[in-house]
């Protein structure tokens, strides 16, 4: 099957809900976990299941992006396997992508060249592991032009998430809508919606046809989720895919059904928060279902000093290769790459990125560092907010975010 589909990842995204994370680079490169980035997560997934002609659709600031798929994900090419970035390239006039509908209307030469029976779109910027295997053969099974994984939600919730809206059935989507106030539970379960993922399966000749349709309608958002989607449910070709049937190998029942929308800094930073639970609420060590990754050649983390308070140690964290932890304290936190915890100096509940440094004596609490972030001997933050305001990006929940090559005052 796999040699019938072919997989587009939509990653021109700007993510301003992300600011300052994502001033230098488009959302999908914001790192995440320590090690990864966030595109690593939906390629993985992908790679995982077999589907390995892969385009990744570009816009927004993507340097770091294209250089981290380039150097990261290579197939081989032997067999005709492929991960590639794709920025706009202007072919239908002189613009750019007005939408992720018109992403893929402006990148049709990349399915006439493939002739795919099907067609994956999926996001780049979502927290999660799923088999699209599975999610596929259930298309072809319905005989649907499309179908959308949806991610069961509390009622009371519809008014955060696009909705998917069914028929008796519990399959057929009679009305997809965003955000409303006055949604209709399921079927099977009253007090239960449908939320839409994000990730479709496309029949390709239905994708075409809607896309082409879309491009002519100059009052369209030419958005997949708000246009594509909304035209096919009307034609009565639409179909939801419940991700609650998905089955990963190696999940447990704490991460099984597990994805989280990383679009604002809170659910950031509680997306990393859960990694480092005693049994994870996001599993990281599934090794039947790895995430892909860059991995540079950094020697393993370092734990320096140990007499009297001066002991370097990490709690209830997770340490990545190439850091060191020297006579400090860290607590409920992520550790990236090359990160340097100097002596006396306490981290908890922090999302540390590459190459942060933190001096002695400095106080780091529920805050995000951005990658090469100093700080200096003696500082302190997320210990004062109202000081922190006025200097920092501080989230409606109160995490302290600093950006990268932010100047932190002692």
């Amino acid at each position: 099957m796999a040699d019938k589909v072919l997989a587009i990842v939509l990653a021109g995204g700007e993510g301003k809900r992300l600011m300052p994370l994502t001033a230098d680079r488009a959302k999908p490169a914001v790192p995440f976990g320590g090690m990864y980035r966030m595109v690593d997560f939906v390629l993985s997934n992908l790679a995982n299941a077999g589907f390995i002609k892969i385009v990744v659709l570009t816009q927004y600031k993507s340097h770091s992006l294209d250089r981290h798929i380039t150097m990261t994900w290579r197939m081989s090419t032997l067999l005709g396997n492929y991960v590639t970035p794709v920025p706009a390239q202007q072919r239908r006039g002189p613009w750019w992508f007005a939408g992720s509908a018109d992403a893929i209307y402006q990148s049709f030469n990349l399915i006439h060249d493939e002739q795919p029976d099907y067609v994956i779109v999926f996001g780049a910027d979502h927290i999660y592991r799923m088999d699209p295997r599975q999610m596929v053969n259930d298309h072809i099974a319905s005989g649907a032009g499309v179908t959308v994984a949806g991610i069961r939600q509390p009622l009371s919730m519809a008014d955060q998430f696009g909705v998917i809206e069914v028929g008796p059935d519990g399959r057929r989507i009679r009305s997809f809508r965003e955000k409303p106030t006055d949604a209709v539970g399921l079927p099977d379960a009253p007090d239960q919606i449908y939320a839409s993922m994000g990730n479709y399966v496309f029949t390709t000749k239905a994708l075409l046809e809607a896309v082409e349709q879309d491009a002519e309608d100059k009052t369209s958002k030419h958005d997949m989720g708000g246009s594509i989607i909304p035209m096919l449910v009307e034609r009565g070709e639409a179909n939801v895919y419940d991700f609650r049937d998905n089955e990963v190998p190696g999940s447990t029942d704490r991460d099984r059904g597990y994805w989280r929308d990383v679009g604002t800094l809170d659910s950031f930073y509680d997306a990393h928060m859960d990694l480092i639970n005693v049994h994870p609420v996001f599993n990281l060590y599934n090794f039947e279902w790895p995430i892909y990754t860059e991995q540079p050649p950094y020697p393993p983390a370092k734990f320096v000093h140990q007499w009297g308070e001066r002991v370097g140690r990490a709690v209830g964290s997770m340490v990545s290769p190439g850091a060191v932890v020297s006579g400090s304290l860290v607590e409920n936190s992520i550790v990236s790459p090359k990160v340097k915890v100097h002596s006396w100096a306490h981290v908890d509940g922090s999302v540390l990125m590459e190459g942060v440094d933190i001096g002695r004596h400095a106080v780091v609490r529920r805050a995000i560092l951005d990658k090469n972030v100093i700080v200096p001997e003696g500082a302190e933050i997320g210990v004062d907010l109202e000081k922190d305001r006025q200097r920092y990006t501080v989230s409606d929940n109160g995490i302290v975010v600093i950006g990268k090559g932010q100047r932190v005052e002692p």
